[in-house]
């Protein structure tokens, strides 16, 4: 078996603004897997937010063994964006090589296409507002915030585009005051979901606070491990790719979270279509889908996810899967 990581650069059709930077390029990594002639790929996005570099994720990759299986992989590599490179390349190979896409071989009804947010970058609540109108024409938009003075750009976004539906991206930016100032206006605003207001080591302060929109847990949720650490936060859980080390861990955490009680939201980091390909059939059925990192970018893959009315498709098998 040979294991190949490659540094890739995609540029964003327009800068990209959160609580903790800014950034024009979404930089990743593209693992390869060859065996028996076959050969599979996935994507990861290393996050600084959880120490993690283009480097040191290349490290953890190449220092895998010469052979392992997807089962063992659980074990070798921590949940993270190096795991669910090679996690997500092993998906793909096992389906090449069994000529089978990947939902039947995890036992997963045919997926369809989910609505999926589309994101509006923090700015000025001016540029904000003229954003939400480019924009007014998707059903749903989230939008970054996560600042003290948010409020005009809540008002903003929801005038230029009055008929979608919003949800709040704070990035860990709020503080318990921010939130609780804020939280009696979200639903006058037709805010549906707010994600991960505070950070996640002063997140016990949601602990007996009123929750006027579902609270949704993202920094504070990678895997099946952080469920115990939500209870009484959070009513929903954002499942990430790059968070959970994969497909495999992805779609335990799933079951997991929904027996607890808690909704499933399906993100993603600023990723290719190669990124979004596994999660779309993560998403099937979330009370959020969140996967528009390919309609941010400039450029993409060479084959691409499809996006339309419907919201976004599975992945043609020539992409992923």
């Amino acid at each position: 078996m040979k294991v190949t990581v490659t540094p890739d650069v995609f540029k964003l059709a327009r800068a990209f603004t959160i609580s903790r930077g800014s950034r024009t390029e979404a930089k990743v990594l593209t693992v390869r897997i060859e065996k028996d002639g076959a050969v599979g790929w996935g994507e990861c996005v290393p996050y600084a937010r959880y120490d993690e570099t283009l480097d040191s994720v290349t490290a953890e990759i190449t220092g895998l063994p010469d052979n392992f299986t997807r089962e063992e992989l659980q074990d070798l590599l921590p949940a993270g964006a190096a795991r669910n490179a090679v996690d997500c390349a092993l998906w793909d190979l096992e389906a090449k090589l069994a000529g089978k896409r990947v939902w039947e071989l995890a036992g997963l009804p045919k997926p369809g296409p989910e609505i999926t947010a589309y994101t509006l970058s923090l700015d000025t609540p001016e540029v904000m507002q003229e954003q939400a109108a480019e924009n007014a024409h998707r059903p749903l938009l989230k939008i970054k915030l996560g600042t003290a003075d948010d409020m005009p750009r809540l008002e903003a976004v929801r005038a230029g585009a009055p008929d979608s539906d919003i949800i709040i991206d704070a990035n860990e930016g709020w503080s318990a005051e921010v939130y609780a100032e804020l939280a009696p206006h979200l639903v006058r605003l037709g805010v549906s979901l707010v994600e991960q207001p505070l950070p996640a080591g002063e997140d016990d302060a949601l602990i007996g606070m009123e929750r006027p929109v579902p609270v949704c847990a993202d920094e504070s949720c990678h895997d099946r491990a952080s469920l115990p650490k939500l209870k009484g936060k959070y009513d929903v859980v954002n499942i990430k790719l790059d968070k959970t080390g994969g497909l495999t861990e992805a779609l335990k955490l799933r079951e997991a979270a929904l027996a607890e009680g808690y909704r499933v939201m399906v993100g993603c980091m600023m990723g290719s279509s190669l990124a979004m390909a596994p999660a779309v059939l993560l998403a099937q059925g979330a009370m959020v889908t969140d996967l528009d990192g390919p309609l941010l970018l400039s450029e993409d893959r060479e084959t691409t996810m499809e996006y339309d009315a419907a919201g976004v498709h599975p992945p043609k098998a020539e992409l992923w899967g």
